[in-house]
């Protein structure tokens, strides 16, 4: 049962590889066998890339299953359609363009499990490429609030500074009206006159107005904290949205790149793997010599041909015997007396009417 079906597998026609030797039965088993077990591979690679994409099971092994079948058909009809000829180049040259699907095939197959092989190194590569992707992201969130944070903090600034500078003032005040008291400077007197009342007004009015001042820019520094406030929390919640798209990354075209940033060796060998294992069918049929079932499916192909020829050849005698005898036949009634007459009377009537006709019409006209 199992070598009945690797023979299906291999393309070839049951009919004749069952009159065939073991040996011969063997050959196409080993092939048909390989043509199976690389379409399994793909059925895998194809439902691991694609899980991948749509993170489902079942849709994954369904659109596998149809990948790995449609891998299945193609290489069997490869394998099918080169057929054994008595010139080594001329197989060759029949065998390149399938060679060249073949190759196209393992790339497609082996590039899949090349990523499930090295999903530890692709992972690591992939941190990698989120952290930087991370800070990159942070930068440039940064770069569209920094500038208003920081005309905010100038702004505070400022109004803080006003603040300070207006208790300086205010301070200085306070010990020019104190070191009059004292006698230390001014009019140098001790005690509290005339000129330490006016200094001590002075200080009063600048101590009113640091109040006020005071009242007024905290009010304003209020305002523009809570709005820097405001300005960094929808920062932050910027970074925040934005950041499950970077935890996400790690798509088939992502997982793809990261396998190119790794060595090339290690891919490399897993590549030539599946080519040899795709193209391994081809070079063993033109590898091996002619054999038993080629030599009956070359009889059957040339008693087919030979019979389609004779039949055309027989319909082209056929028909050149109808055009003969039809040639002869009119030929024949050409020389008959009756129907020379009776032609000729008919001429005569389609003359009549096309004079009346003319007539008729010239008559209209005047």
């Amino acid at each position: 049962m199992l070598k009945k079906f690797f023979l299906i597998c291999s393309g070839v026609d049951t009919t004749l590889i069952n009159d065939c030797s073991n040996g011969e039965q063997n050959k196409y088993v080993g092939i048909g066998a390989t043509v199976f077990f690389t379409a399994v591979m793909a059925f895998i690679a194809s439902s691991y890339a694609l899980f991948t994409v749509f993170d489902n099971y079942f849709i994954a092994a369904a659109f596998g299953l149809i990948w790995g079948l449609l891998i299945f058909n193609l290489d069997r009809f490869i394998v099918s359609t080169i057929k054994k000829k008595n010139n080594k180049w001329k197989e060759f040259a029949q065998a390149t363009p399938r060679i060249k699907l073949a190759i196209i095939i393992a790339v497609v197959i082996s590039k899949p499990l090349e990523l499930k092989l090295f999903e530890k190194e692709i992972n690591q590569v992939l941190l990698e490429e989120k952290n930087q992707m991370t800070l990159d992201n942070k930068t440039q969130i940064a770069q569209q609030f920094t500038p208003e944070i920081e005309q905010i903090n100038r702004e505070i600034a400022v109004l803080k500074n006003e603040i300070a500078i207006k208790e300086k003032e205010t301070n200085a005040l306070y010990e020019t009206y104190i070191a009059e008291a004292e006698g230390k400077k001014g009019t140098k007197l001790i005690g509290k006159g005339p000129v330490y009342n006016e200094k001590r007004q002075k200080h009063d009015a600048a101590l009113a107005e640091l109040k006020e001042l005071k009242i007024a820019n905290r009010n304003k520094i209020q305002i523009k904290e809570t709005a820097l406030t405001n300005l960094v929390a929808t920062q932050k919640n910027k970074e925040a949205t934005t950041q499950p798209i970077i935890t996400n990354f790690g798509g088939l075209m992502a997982r793809i790149n990261a396998l190119e940033k790794l060595p090339l060796l290690p891919s490399l060998f897993i590549f030539l793997l599946f080519l040899a294992i795709e193209t391994s069918p081809i070079l063993a049929k033109l590898i091996a010599p002619k054999g038993e079932y080629d030599f009956k499916l070359e009889d059957e192909e040339n008693a087919i041909k030979n019979w389609v020829a004779q039949k055309v050849d027989q319909r082209n005698a056929l028909l050149q015997t109808d055009i003969n005898i039809n040639k002869k036949v009119y030929n024949d009634i050409s020389e008959e007396e009756e129907i020379y007459n009776y032609k000729r009377k008919k001429a005569r009537e389609l003359m009549q009417l096309q004079a009346d006709a003319f007539y008729k019409k010239q008559q209209k006209m005047l």
